[in-house]
């Protein structure tokens, strides 16, 4: 029985400080898991058609980055919920695409060369990935996307409910400033889950007129050190901030970590994951971290393996976009309230 693909070990993951959600830093390839492709037990490259009574065999993950806990937990669940399907003789392969499009691209065909079952694509690249997904699809290959949108025809896409991770972020920041005051947005890769997030977060500030956002542009890379970076950049920048919208948890950790080492108490920080790190930083009397909307990685990778199994056995899901929605944790509720495990 072939174990699942992940290299990096809990320990060096926590030991990094990499915490929660859609995406970690492309630049940080070192800390990242081997990222090759590790080709799954049927090497035939025949096209499959659906029977109507197909039991699971094989099922491949690519994710943005295996240095980030949000995918681990959702590799961990992929294949827990194949075998709980297909028994332990499925087999499952996780692994990382570092953000690099042509190395998606490149796992994504020998899948398809795999005769993989169901691939599953946490997209770097959402019209970029196109091409690769086409010729899987072309070949007869289930393809699920999840976290993030991809071109090219997939089967379903199971996503968190982005929007409205940035609507009841940003609807939160509002309320507590009382309609007014100076906000950044600490934002990230330019893929669909982030665009969508920070899209929720204006459409809702919007209807303020006394809420200036002073920075929304500047690419924090999903990453506590990509937090730290933009962060320090922007204190520098604005001398009166009132709140911050982090795209993720980890860079609001590091933005957080940013005004601790400026010595700045004048803002409260909101991201967006339930990552264990925030649910910790949120429970603290004396952080700046003030809220989180949740995601459910583990969730969004059962339902894509269940979906999946459902389509090989002919049974296409009746709406094939499917969200996954969020909630909201906050110094008042996070006593009771839980984030992702």
């Amino acid at each position: 029985m072939k174990r699942i693909a992940i290299a990096a070990s809990i320990l060096g993951i926590i030991s990094g400080g990499v915490v929660g959600c859609t995406n970690a830093s492309p630049d940080n390839n070192s800390s990242a898991t081997n990222p090759d492709t590790k080709p799954v037990t049927n090497t035939s490259a025949e096209t499959k058609t659906t029977t109507g009574n197909s039991k699971l065999r094989s099922v491949a993950f690519t994710v943005g980055d295996l240095s980030n806990p949000f995918f681990v937990l959702m590799g961990q669940a992929t294949e827990a919920e194949a075998k709980k399907i297909g028994g332990n003789n499925v087999n499952v392969t996780v692994v990382s695409s570092a953000y690099d499009l042509n190395q998606q691209a490149n796992q994504i065909e020998n899948f398809t060369a795999s005769n993989t079952d169901i691939i599953i694509v946490n997209a770097a690249d959402k019209s970029g990935i196109k091409p690769a997904i086409e010729k899987a699809k072309q070949a007869g290959r289930i393809v699920i996307a999840v976290d993030t949108g991809a071109e090219g025809g997939v089967d379903a896409t199971i996503t968190t409910n982005n929007v409205q991770a940035g609507e009841v972020s940003c609807k939160y920041i509002a309320d507590r400033l009382k309609g007014k005051g100076n906000v950044v947005i600490v934002n990230g890769p330019p893929v669909d889950s982030v665009i969508q997030r920070v899209s929720g977060c204006e459409n809702v500030l919007s209807k303020y007129p006394d809420i200036k956002i002073l920075s929304k542009n500047q690419n924090a890379e999903g990453s506590r050190d990509g937090g730290l970076r933009v962060m320090t950049d922007l204190l520098t920048t604005f001398p009166k901030i009132d709140a911050v919208f982090a795209i993720n948890d980890p860079s609001g950790v590091g933005a957080e970590l940013a005004a601790n080492q400026a010595q700045r108490k004048d803002f409260f920080i909101v991201g967006v994951d339930g990552a264990p790190e925030a649910i910790t930083a949120i429970a603290a009397k004396d952080s700046l971290y003030a809220a989180t909307a949740t995601q459910n990685p583990r969730g969004m990778a059962e339902k894509a393996v269940q979906v999946g199994n459902d389509i090989l056995n002919g049974k296409k899901p009746s709406n094939p976009t499917i969200l996954i929605p969020v909630k909201l944790i906050t110094k008042d509720n996070v006593s009771t309230e839980k984030g992702w495990k």
